[in-house]
């Protein structure tokens, strides 16, 4: 007995290599897993932890049907402190494994992402947004003595203290969103209707099945193709199914061998988007660097060109090493737009303007028209 207990010890302290890890449901306690997986290995953490709800007693509605709530043991903790011990051992974990510039989500309801909170920054993750899933269809509260809970929360955080290297894709999602910044309150329905994976029995198989489009939104802001999702609380797998449509790995973790196999499941059926459907609009920053001269050796712009300002109050002359001459100033695209403005900085790109046929167009169109050439040939 001793011999098998020894190695049993020594399979499930084995290292995981990313190679076996990818694109799997692991089955197991995910402090555990977590440690076993390759360290700085993971793009984006999406945690759906037990929210430790304290429940007392059996919900039930006016009418004195049982409300099916979250009643399961993997809920219940013996105290806050517990409670607090499990969430430090896990996000620790997670922050192991999470790449540097990667980042974290985290979803819980008033019960627990307080304390979530607290423990991330104790943890020196650094909180950039906290996200409000409102819920367009929540659960009423049949007493009568509270308001409707009809939100959650997420937290999304970067692994480590003021970095400023992560993946947010601002203006994808402003595209998401009909060309308006994406706001921190996100009002989606609850899971249901074919979404929500059933039993043998006809009811829910999760009581805490998140909506995939939740996840659609969290994955598309802050992920790219290619890039590996990790879950540490998958349950009936949302996640995985959304990260694999989308062209992203995952690497799954579950200790109920049910919700498991029924994420497997669920999982299997997903069909990836093709390449060209996971394109999204790339932000300026993202985009590759083109230097104001380099207009020149392409023959978009010529030295002695003349560019005005957007109001035609300054102008300025293009020189042969692309410098610009105006006012008595010269200097960069950049510092000679803000010395005639009297200002600290400027984007020369946007701020200088040139003609062509008696059209007055931001050089910008110049440098997208460049950008557009170069992608088009590494197409081809």
């Amino acid at each position: 007995m001793m011999s098998s207990k020894t190695g049993a010890s020594a399979r499930a302290s084995r290292s995981l290599s990313l190679a076996d890890s990818l694109d799997r449901v692991h089955v197991g306690d995910t402090v555990e897993i977590l440690n076993r997986l390759p360290e700085a290995s993971v793009d984006v953490v999406f945690a759906d932890p037990p929210y430790n709800l304290q429940l007392e007693g059996q919900l039930t509605r006016p009418d004195q049907s049982k409300v099916d709530g979250v009643d399961d043991a993997w809920d219940k903790f013996a105290s806050f402190e517990a409670y607090d011990t499990f969430t430090r051992a896990w996000l620790s974990a997670a922050k192991r494994v999470l790449r540097p510039g990667g980042t974290l989500w985290v979803i819980g309801s008033y019960h627990n992402i307080f304390r979530v909170g607290a423990a991330l920054q104790d943890l020196d993750y650094w909180i950039l947004n906290d996200v409000v899933w409102v819920k367009s269809n929540p659960m009423p509260n049949f007493r009568g003595r509270r308001f409707t809970n009809a939100h959650e929360t997420m937290i999304w955080a970067v692994r480590d203290s003021h970095e400023t290297r992560y993946t947010f894709n601002y203006d994808a999602l402003k595209a998401f969103n009909d060309g308006l910044q994406m706001r921190s309150d996100w009002t989606l329905p609850l899971c249901t209707g074919q979404e929500r994976l059933k039993g043998d029995d006809g009811h829910k198989l999760h009581p805490t099945q998140k909506p995939e489009a939740l996840l659609y939104r969290a994955l598309l802001a802050s992920t790219n193709p290619g890039d590996i999702v990790c879950d540490p609380f998958l349950g009936s797998g949302t996640t995985a199914a959304v990260a694999k449509a989308l062209g992203r790995h995952f690497i799954g973790i579950e200790r109920d061998e049910t919700y498991a196999a029924a994420a497997r499941e669920r999982i299997a059926g997903v069909r990836a988007a093709p390449d060209e459907g996971l394109r999204t609009v790339l932000s300026k920053r993202a985009a590759p660097r083109i230097p104001f001269g380099t207009l020149l050796e392409a023959g978009l712009m010529r030295p002695g060109d003349v560019l005005t300002c957007p109001k035609n109050r300054h102008k300025a002359i293009v020189r042969a090493d692309s410098s610009l001459e105006a006012d008595g100033h010269v200097g960069s695209i950049h510092k000679v737009g803000a010395l005639v403005q009297g200002l600290d900085a400027c984007n020369g790109w946007t701020f200088w303007h040139y003609e062509r046929r008696g059209n007055r167009q931001p050089i910008d169109t110049l440098r997208e028209a460049i950008r557009a050439t170069a992608a088009a040939a590494q197409a081809a």
